[in-house]
């Protein structure tokens, strides 16, 4: 009966904590996100202060899902040590309560909040992303701005006898319209035969458009045209699947999503990674609170300084950064996705456990 009604108790104050430092956490990011999109978009047609609030709160559960990791490891020290500092963390040892089951609560609270990152903030910020992509283009569109993107890749497509390579500084829709359009056109020996450089491309039915055009060949001096009309065998299904970001897809939709992607022969690896990141999230979080139990248990009864707090929020930044650098391992193809993401998130809480069992078993 006493270990439940401190368990109940404990739980209480963990969620209480999560609860603030969200709320925090919240305003921080959402103040910051709507000063940066006034200073970018302010001069854009159709911009208001009304606009630039709502897509600062479409934007907000992304970035709240970025950081939740980071913000369970703050979570769990502030708790453990305002527990131990007011004594009630002494007084439950002397109730006869060994550490595994007043850490409980906050393993589980922590637990609870990673399942509600995946099943509630991520689809809510692949929704508010998406969403707010199309409020961003259509400013840019009114205001006759394109928006470079780091994500467009080279694409090479081979019609009959035409080997082509598009490259773009931006696009739209889906990657079905470029803008700065570079193509350059290849003979059967690989050698270079006609550089097109046009101001946007638009993908139709077994050709792209180019407009405003300024064509360079080897034998002749170049020419400016209106438009220009290249072959392609690309479909639009395709360039939107290829160009499509795993992080503004749904973790209910990512099965799905992976089995479109594989039926027209892309690379699932990132979709497989983001996957696998999401289902190990509640794990992640589990791990982290762990290794905040590791530095805070004993602050206040063996007087240990700042520095042991400070090791406690090294750690847990070198494990974020660790998963987020194997993620793009898995991403990659370079490591598998499930032995990317899985084996820090096992590797920590065996850590932090076995710390545990060194500090209060011997």
């Amino acid at each position: 009966m006493i270990a439940r009604t401190l368990s109940w108790y404990f739980f209480k104050r963990y969620m209480i904590t999560a609860l603030w430092f969200l709320l925090g956490v919240c305003g921080i990011i959402f103040l910051a996100d709507f000063s940066e999109t006034s200073r970018r978009m302010s001069g854009f047609v159709g911009y208001t202060v009304p606009g630039g609030l709502l897509m600062s709160a479409l934007r907000l559960p992304l970035i709240v899902q970025q950081t939740v990791p980071t913000l369970t490891l703050f979570i769990g020290m502030t708790t453990l040590i305002t527990l131990n500092r007011r004594s009630e963390l002494v007084v439950t040892r002397a109730a006869g309560l060994s550490v595994w089951q007043f850490v409980l609560p906050f393993v589980a609270g922590a637990f609870l909040i990673g399942l509600a990152t995946v099943t509630v903030i991520n689809p809510l910020a692949a929704w508010g992303q998406n969403l707010s992509s199309t409020m961003e283009s259509d400013w840019r569109k009114a205001s006759n701005a394109s928006r470079a993107s780091n994500f467009l890749p080279w694409i090479r497509q081979i019609s009959n006898t035409d080997d082509t390579v598009i490259g773009a500084k931006g696009f739209e829709n889906g990657g079905t319209q470029l803008i700065d359009v570079v193509i350059v056109h290849f003979d059967p020996q690989g050698r270079i035969t006609l550089r097109q450089d046009a101001q946007t491309a638009t993908l139709e039915d077994g050709y792209w458009l180019l407009n405003n055009v300024l064509e360079t060949r080897t034998d002749a001096p170049p020419a400016r045209l209106p438009e220009v009309k290249v072959r392609t065998n690309l479909r639009k299904a395709y360039l939107q699947e290829s160009l499509s970001k795993p992080e503004n897809v749904a973790f209910f939709d990512i099965l799905r999503k992976i089995e479109v992607v594989r039926s027209f022969g892309i690379s699932t690896k990132p979709f497989e990674t983001q996957f696998h990141s999401l289902l190990s999230l509640p794990l992640l979080l589990v791990a982290m609170t762990l290794i905040a139990a590791t530095v805070s248990l004993r602050f206040s009864r063996m007087a240990q300084s700042r520095s042991v707090i400070l090791g406690g929020i090294v750690c847990g930044f070198v494990l974020y950064v660790v998963t987020v650098l194997v993620k793009a391992f898995g991403s990659s193809g370079v490591v598998p996705p499930f032995v990317a993401v899985w084996i820090p998130v096992v590797v920590a809480m065996a850590i932090g456990a076995t710390i545990l069992l060194h500090q209060e078993d011997g």
